[in-house]
């Protein structure tokens, strides 16, 4: 049996949320790796910072392009300007590039790939591959198997959104007002524009003529794409939470053919990625629970008496685990090792 290949493999961001996160998860893995490189596009001087890999210590390395050439893949999580200008490298120097930040909004060109539901993308080794938002990931796994066995005639998504959403400044500044209303102390109020602790924000930026933010309207679109189904009938409201970490999402589903209260359970059970807690301890399924986790959590499911064919369903998912480094990391294997592809 020949061997598996190893592979050169690179992080840019090594600092941001998604950074650290998909850097854990590979060193978590079993993936062959001949080597990883980091890079930060901050650094100045050399040797100036020091991390590590399966603990073993690593520099992290400035951020040039003749840096980036000879590897196989490279995730890029620093921002989306810097992502975006690097990444455009991939035919030159012969490496794959892998966004996780979102750098590619609204770029058709680039493809947006959920690990199990769209992977048919990834057969002509697209250059540069995007995950998508955190959101649309954790809704393509459970809303898959709904569409699949019985259709959707109308899906209604009411979100609780994390400050991890935010990236670091959302976590400092969450954690800063938290602490300045027990100290009494004046809240900081960059990110948010008003108090995010112990409160509920109908939206954070500002709305379009309809109402619905650019986060929304980046969902629904995403959401369209990785399904195929450019008229998706979903509608969805995003409300930021006093949460640190991971999605809760209430649904509303009319579905097209006729089920019962355990039929949509069990196509929900079907999912390869979904965890029924339903049946555990009460309200087994939270944001707490679910924190630091792989998977997309399903709760409590209803169904609703007065109009047929309607259900609620209510699912967390870790939205800088399942919502990003394991798709990444789905995502980057897939491309290289399918056969052929080194």
């Amino acid at each position: 049996m020949a061997a598996k290949p190893e592979y050169k493999v690179a992080l840019v961001g090594t600092t941001s949320l998604r950074g650290r996160e998909i850097k854990r998860v590979l060193e978590e893995s079993n993936w062959p790796l001949q080597s990883v490189e980091l890079f930060d596009p901050d650094i100045e001087e050399e040797y100036s910072r020091l991390s590590q890999f399966r603990d073993e210590p690593k520099v992290v390395r400035a951020l040039t392009r003749d840096a980036l050439a000879g590897r196989d893949l490279i995730f890029f999580a620093a921002d989306p300007e810097t992502n975006r200008t690097y990444s455009r490298l991939s035919g030159e120097l012969g490496f794959l590039a892998l966004d996780l930040n979102e750098s590619f909004v609204g770029r058709t060109d680039v493809p947006l790939v959920v690990s199990g539901i769209n992977d048919r993308l990834l057969e002509t080794r697209p250059p540069v591959v995007s995950n998508p938002h955190p959101l649309v990931i954790i809704l393509s796994h459970l809303l898959t198997p709904l569409e699949r066995r019985f259709g959707l005639e109308k899906a209604i998504a009411f979100v609780l959104q994390p400050a991890s959403a935010f990236d670091e400044s959302g976590i400092e500044e969450l954690a800063g007002q938290s602490l300045s209303l027990l100290s009494g102390t004046s809240l900081p109020t960059k990110v948010f524009r008003q108090q995010s602790a112990f409160n509920l924000l109908s939206h954070t930026s500002e709305p379009d003529r309809n109402g619905f933010s650019s986060g929304e309207r980046q969902v629904v679109a995403e959401l369209a794409r990785v399904l195929e189904r450019p008229n998706f009938p979903l509608s969805l409201s995003i409300v930021q939470a006093s949460l640190f970490h991971t999605y809760a999402v209430m649904c509303y589903l009319e579905l097209r053919s006729e089920a019962g209260l355990q039929d949509v359970k069990s196509a929900l059970h079907d999912g390869p990625l979904l965890k029924d807690h339903a049946s555990d301890d009460f309200c087994s399924v939270s944001c707490i629970s679910v924190t630091g986790k792989d998977g997309v959590f399903v709760g409590q499911v209803k169904r609703e008496d007065q109009f047929p064919g309607s259900f609620w369903v209510w699912s967390v998912a870790d939205n800088l685990i399942r919502g990003s480094a394991l798709n990444a990391l789905e995502v980057a294997r897939s491309l290289l090792d399918r056969p052929g592809a080194s």
